[in-house]
């Protein structure tokens, strides 16, 4: 899994985390010099006699001209006040790197997810849950940094950390190490072997329970006002209490297993020490030369067992954490299209019309066919109407239209060109949708006209002109903001009406030159529906119009109204 990841990292990453490797070296060596600087520190304060006529000590008394013992004192005190500081200094800085640059990878990871969900195909997305996908994006992301990501790097710079203090150890005392190395391993192996089973359950409940609570919320703020109205907020509040409480019971569960043997390992520690001051003491001058060895052993210590804690914390939080990171590679791994990394492309050539040919489709070969041999030419400037019972293949034949769904059988030409996977995108470069709920964002509606564009990238003389064809321009204009208007989240404070017609001029604005009309006036009332279709019939009349609706009468205005039953083109006139 983490070299699955590592392939999904940009080689800026890659290089990042390579150079991140040797500062932890550099730390882990800076870590040995600190506990080394101990010995002769202590030894210094306790027996400065000894150390004064040690052979490893003749060239520094040489070069500073050291004349006694005593002399010792200063210069040694500031060695381990130096190594001390440039020590911590490095450990911060691994810190600050650590941080900074696992965040950023996760904010490349998160991005990526992004781009990859929005790329696939419209077959995916329906077949998905909206709620896995934001889940995944947002809350499953942050798990993998904080829990994959920070861990795994915590856990590397441990380990380098540890087993530089374990070479100190050994040097120091090498019956001491042997000790602590099998000791400290027995107990952290008796912790992983018990708990992983725990861990694992704990990790798959985290993953599926974080889904469910953000699909709680989706689910009662999305549909707000019917749960005013029936009253239904003690359910919802339910369906997010079932997966709140598991999902937090599930999370503490695993940081009380990742913190825990931190209190054995300690007393373990301090038992340790505490018997060979005890052996050393029996010796012949054991205190005098007991300190200096016993207190490195406890600044050792001292640093040994946070790391050995960190090391098994960030273990056990990976383990708590693998089922999300699963969940996290699978999005990473949807393949990306070939046009994801290209320029919009120039639109195809589309001057005559659309040819449907003996068109079939079904989702897959176990579900029964939703359209069946559909023949039908759509000349260009044309105003078609489609109608049909719910279930008839209305949609689905303008979803295929559109490119947005293959067909299983048949072909659909532009102009006898056979739109293919590679110039499917040149085709629906002409092509704008209007559905029946028009998705309209918290923001002005300018910026919902021109909607998906960049704020100072809109050119207000084609907004104001589509809302002028869109027959809205005037009501806009009677607003105190006119076009900077805010319109509420998903457009809660326009009429029926006005949000389809905002959908329109958003067609428009496109300046595409087939506009599809998807049951866009099914939920409008009589009045209002016949004012959106004479909008629409006042329309150049160049564009090619293709309307789905369920009364007949609302199609009057088009040039051929085509009835759909059962996936079978039964009837045009």
């Amino acid at each position: 899994m983490l070299k699955n990841l590592w392939k999904h990292l940009s080689n800026r990453r890659q290089k990042q985390f390579t150079l991140l490797l040797l500062l932890m070296l550099l730390a882990s060596i800076s870590e040995v010099i600190s506990i080394g600087a101990v010995l002769p520190f202590l030894g210094v304060l306790v027996a400065p006699e000894h150390l004064y006529n040690h052979v490893l000590v003749q060239p520094i008394v040489q070069w500073l001209e050291i004349k006694s013992p005593d002399q010792l004192l200063f210069p040694f005190v500031t060695l381990f006040i130096v190594a001390t500081i440039i020590s911590a200094t490095i450990r911060l800085s691994l810190l600050y790197v650590m941080t900074r640059l696992s965040f950023a990878a996760g904010a490349d990871l998160s991005i990526n997810i992004y781009q990859r969900s929005l790329y696939q195909e419209y077959q995916v997305h329906i077949a998905s849950n909206s709620s896995e996908v934001i889940n995944s994006i947002i809350t499953k992301t942050n798990t993998v940094i904080s829990f994959i990501l920070v861990p795994m790097l915590t856990l590397i710079s441990s380990v380098f950390f540890i087993i530089a203090i374990i070479t100190t150890l050994f040097v120091i005392d090498p019956i001491v190490a042997l000790i602590a190395i099998f000791g400290f391993s027995i107990l952290y192996w008796l912790v992983v072997h018990f708990t992983k089973v725990q861990l694992q359950e704990n990790s798959q409940c985290i993953a599926d329970q974080s889904t469910q609570l953000v699909k709680s919320l989706q689910e009662g703020l999305g549909g707000i006002r019917d749960v005013l109205i029936d009253g239904s907020q003690q359910f919802y509040c339910q369906l997010y209490r079932n997966a709140d409480l598991p999902l937090r019971r599930a999370s503490g569960n695993n940081q009380f297993i990742s913190q825990s043997p931190r209190f054995v390992m300690e007393a373990l520690g301090m038992v340790l020490i505490t018997g060979i001051a005890y052996s050393m003491s029996l010796r012949e001058n054991g205190l005098t030369n007991a300190i200096p060895v016993l207190g490195a052993l406890a600044l050792g210590a001292q640093r040994l067992l946070p790391a050995l804690q960190q090391a098994y914390a960030s273990f056990s939080t990976i383990k708590g954490a693998d089922s999300s990171f699963s969940d996290i590679l699978d999005l990473l791994d949807q393949p990306l299209p070939d046009y994801a990394s290209q320029p919009p492309p120039k639109p195809i050539t589309f001057t005559q019309g659309i040819n449907l040919t003996n068109l079939r489709f079904r989702y897959n070969k176990k579900t029964p066919k939703i359209l069946d041999g559909i023949n039908l030419t759509i000349p260009k400037g044309t105003r078609i109407g489609f109608i049909g019972k719910t279930g008839s293949g209305k949609s689905t034949l303008l979803d295929v239209i559109m490119g947005l769904l293959p067909p299983s059988e048949g072909q659909i030409s532009i102009d006898n060109q056979p739109i293919t996977p590679k110039n499917r995108r040149a085709w629906q470069a002409h092509i704008a949708h209007v559905p029946q709920n028009i998705y309209l964002s918290d923001s002005s509606i300018a910026q919902n006209i021109a909607f998906g564009i960049e704020s100072d990238k809109i050119d207000y003389k084609k907004v104001q002109k589509a809302a002028e064809r869109a027959q809205i321009s005037q009501m806009i204009g009677d607003w105190k903001d006119g076009y900077q208007t805010f319109v509420g989240e998903r457009g809660v404070r326009l009429s029926g009406g006005q949000r389809q017609r905002i959908g329109i001029a958003r067609a428009l604005y496109k300046q595409a030159d087939v506009l599809i009309f998807d049951e866009a006036t099914s939920a409008l009332d009589h009045e209002t529906e016949q004012a959106v279709m004479q909008a629409i019939e006042d329309l150049d009349r160049d564009l090619t119009i293709l309307i789905i609706a369920h009364r007949l009468s609302t199609l009057d205005g088009c040039d051929q109204i085509v009835e759909l039953n059962k996936g079978l083109l039964c009837k045009s006139k």
